[in-house]
């Protein structure tokens, strides 16, 4: 299993989780130091019965995933499971070394990208899932195709696109699932709920308030991770794929989130962003 974002909140404790139930976990993780951290967790646990390895990249750049999915794949021989779970948040633009938008990069691009370069491998693995974390932050926006690089300033920006990149999720996977239809390779996204993590650190300072008033509502990043573990490991919805979960359950998303025409062209708009 190769998931992206696991040294702290929902990736971790999903790592955790999948590791005590026997999985060889490849993390892929930005900072030496905190892979460290995240790997002597993982294996603290004396369930633990699976192995860790350690991939470094930063999913802002598309030469750093380049690299990653070039390592991966001369590493390891098959791929079963594929989960794309960073994520970030910020209050005001920024753009990255390739000139895409920070937010977009990460949380859109950066799985996308990193889907396309391996997914001959999660073929020839199959049966095999690619999951990847989105939200029900999606509501209530569209796809800027006029606009990808975020660069018309308004109040609540980071809101907004931070909603903008996970709406880009729901469409990445079930487009991406209409392509691998006949594959034996499923896809699949899913709705964490309101979540104690660190993401909110970059936040606006209206965003961290909000969150602070509603803390004692959110739920840990454990019970945060069990539709991700359900989704990695469950035999029962093995084959479901095209579907957007919560709690484990498959629901119809938002009609915004269900246009095939948006999925198609935000797949064609990405493979221009990324070069593929």
């Amino acid at each position: 299993m190769l998931i992206t974002g696991a040294t702290s909140g929902i990736g971790l404790a999903a790592a955790k989780e999948l590791a005590a139930r026997g999985a060889r976990l490849a993390i892929v993780a930005r900072d030496e130091a905190k892979a460290r951290t995240a790997v002597a967790t993982i294996d603290a646990g004396r369930r633990a019965r699976g192995s860790v390895d350690v991939l470094i990249a930063d999913l802002a750049s598309q030469g750093a995933i380049r690299h990653l999915a070039s390592e991966a794949l001369e590493r390891y021989p098959r791929v079963d499971v594929l989960i794309n779970n960073a994520g970030v948040g910020h209050a005001a633009s920024m753009l990255t070394e390739d000139g895409v938008e920070r937010m977009w990069a990460v949380n859109h691009l950066a799985p996308f990208l990193l889907t396309t370069l391996v997914i001959e491998r999660l073929i020839e693995s199959a049966p095999a899932r690619i999951i990847t974390t989105a939200s029900n932050a999606y509501k209530g926006v569209r796809i800027p195709f006029d606009d990808l690089d975020g660069g018309r300033p308004h109040r609540a920006w980071g809101t907004r696109r931070y909603q903008q990149t996970k709406l880009a999720n729901i469409l990445f996977t079930a487009e991406l699932s209409r392509r691998l239809d006949g594959t034996g390779v499923t896809a699949n996204c899913f709705h964490p709920g309101g979540v104690k993590s660190g993401l909110q650190r970059e936040s606006g300072t209206l965003d961290r308030i909000v969150l602070f008033m509603h803390k004692p509502l959110l739920r840990s990043a454990e019970e945060a991770a069990e539709t991700l573990v359900w989704l990695a490991d469950a035999a029962e919805i093995a084959g479901e794929s095209g579907g957007y979960f919560v709690d484990r359950q498959r629901v119809v998303p938002d009609p915004e989130a269900r246009d095939p025409q948006s999925a198609t062209r935000l797949w064609e708009v990405s493979a221009a962003q990324v070069g593929v």
